[in-house]
């Protein structure tokens, strides 16, 4: 029994020993393996970019990979939409509203070791607004007439005219600092300031970004090592790999109608919350019988925007009544203004000269809302006389060629998800080819102000007129429908601009 005894005790002493060195090796880390938090993340997508310099491509999923992870800008938009410093410091704009001096951050690299300095930032912004430029909002920069750089940390931007949207236009991910050495290669290979590098794109397949290791701003410490862009076009596709684990999260989940199957996973949560999306019926208001304002005003009142938001997206989404959301200043709820009236719309089209109706096509993009929103609003406007041929189109490349570039449309239906570009219908030449010499002159008068009252009585005047004239038809804001691990934590739940913004996620521990 003593030699027992004597040897239990010895393997005791030795495992107590050993557990004793592991806890102190672990607890020089601050960490125990159980408590140690996971580093990487896997982001899936329904839309892969078709590049990944947003600076000279419009696609939004671009921007969802890139802004404010590889790239970043003079200042950013948070998750409020507020306008925040980032490479510029400080800014102040002279009373005329001319002149913009920008201070900029000191001692920050692109990832590829150049400095980003006021040279490097003129050289973004002439690229930008240069007789070449591809850049997919060149007009943000059409009023600069001339830049600056009396030093390394001095940005002057003189202007033409007053710009008062300059600021936030700057935050958007088509203003984003590229550099002079770089730029080229951004589209397949981007390099930027941000808190994550590029590393890889499988077509296809997937992007691979890892943590930039000698971030500027220290203020941001990124908790993720290395993350992973899925593109998941399939939601039934994307709704197996968040229950696989194959990935984490799910930012804009596709398929609204499966989002109650998520409630008895205890692993996922799920969140609603507000984006720009505008869903809207855009009509050739150039083109019979949509030049005529009685038709667009009829077409409007056979439409119930609520049955629209229940058959298209299972009744998550806000209706409108003009082309802005209820986050964006000066909103004014004009579903009232021609509100669902069969009776009356059959009248409108009668005294239009189309008493027994008419037929017509609308093209429709292969996103989800897109048809189903399609296939409501032809059962409603049937109840009208008015025949509507649904006609898929694939998405984007024929769809901007057919409607943006050609104009070879009647309707189409897409979501706008540009935040504050309630302006395009003063844009010459835009697909609506609606031209209204009042409404233009309120955009105009938008930006002759820096001041944000002023602007929000003038957005409402806007938004009363388009609600009258009838360009499109307005049918709903899409909510940001987000499914991920529940241990998951900082990434956005609503969605000011189309992005991913990853330097504040990370993994409960």
């Amino acid at each position: 029994m003593v030699k027992v005894s004597c040897a239990l005790s010895a393997r005791l002493v030795r495992h107590i020993s050993l557990a004793t060195a592991f806890g102190l090796a672990t607890g020089f880390l601050g960490l125990t393996p159980a408590e140690a938090a996971k580093t990487t993340l896997s982001l899936g997508m329904t839309i892969e970019p078709t590049g990944l310099d947003p600076t000279i491509a419009a696609p939004v999923a671009i921007g969802q990979v890139t802004w404010q992870n590889v790239f970043e800008g003079l200042v950013s938009i948070d998750e409020s939409g507020k306008v925040q410093p980032q490479l510029a410091t400080s800014w102040e704009i002279s009373p005329d509203g001319l002149t913009y001096t920008f201070k900029l951050q000191t001692g920050v690299s692109f990832h590829d070791g150049e400095a980003f300095d006021s040279a490097a930032a003129k050289f973004a912004l002439e690229r930008a607004r240069g007789a070449d430029s591809v850049n997919p909002q060149k007009r943000f920069f059409a009023s600069i007439a001339s830049i600056d750089t009396p030093d390394a940390e001095t940005l002057i931007l003189h202007l033409s005219e007053p710009t008062g949207s300059l600021l936030y236009w700057l935050g958007w991910p088509a203003s984003v600092m590229v550099a002079p050495n770089s730029a080229a290669e951004d589209k397949t290979k981007p390099v930027g300031t941000g808190p994550f590098k590029f590393v890889n794109w499988a077509k296809g397949d997937k992007v691979e970004l890892e943590k930039n290791p000698t971030y500027w701003n220290k203020a941001v410490s990124p908790k993720l090592d290395k993350v992973t862009f899925r593109f998941i076009a399939d939601p039934q596709a994307q709704a197996a790999a968040l229950r696989s684990g194959d990935v984490d999260a799910i930012p804009e989940f596709g398929a609204p109608e499966l989002m109650n199957s998520f409630s008895d996973d205890a692993k996922l949560v799920t969140k609603i919350g507000n984006t720009e999306l505008k869903v809207v019926a855009g009509m050739n208001n150039a083109a019979k019988p949509f030049s005529d304002k009685r038709v667009r005003q009829a077409l409007m009142m056979a439409i119930d925007r609520k049955t629209i938001v229940d058959g298209a997206w299972s009744g998550l989404g806000t209706p409108i009544g003009s082309h802005y959301t209820p986050n964006d200043p000066g909103y004014i709820d004009l579903t009232g203004k021609l509100p669902y009236d069969p009776e009356k719309a059959k009248a409108l089209l009668a005294e239009a000269g189309y008493p027994d109706g008419f037929t017509f096509t609308i093209k429709s993009p292969q996103m989800a809302y897109a048809p189903r929103s399609a296939q409501v609003m032809q059962a409603m406007l049937a109840e009208i006389g008015v025949t509507m041929n649904i006609e898929p189109t694939e998405f984007p490349a024929k769809w901007v060629q057919d409607v943006m570039k050609d104009r070879n449309y009647e309707m189409t239906i897409v979501a706008h998800a540009e935040p504050m570009d309630i302006d395009i219908y003063a844009r010459d030449p835009y697909y609506f080819n609606y031209k209204n010499p009042a409404f233009s002159g309120l955009m105009k008068k938008v930006q002759e102000t820096t001041d944000p009252a002023v602007q929000a009585k003038l957005y409402g005047e806007a938004q009363t007129i388009l609600a009258e004239d009838v360009p499109a038809l307005y049918l709903f804001v899409m909510p940001k429908l987000g499914v991920w691990d529940r241990k998951l934590k900082g990434l956005w739940e609503n969605e000011p601009i189309p992005s991913n913004v990853l330097s504040g996620v990370s993994w409960e521990e």
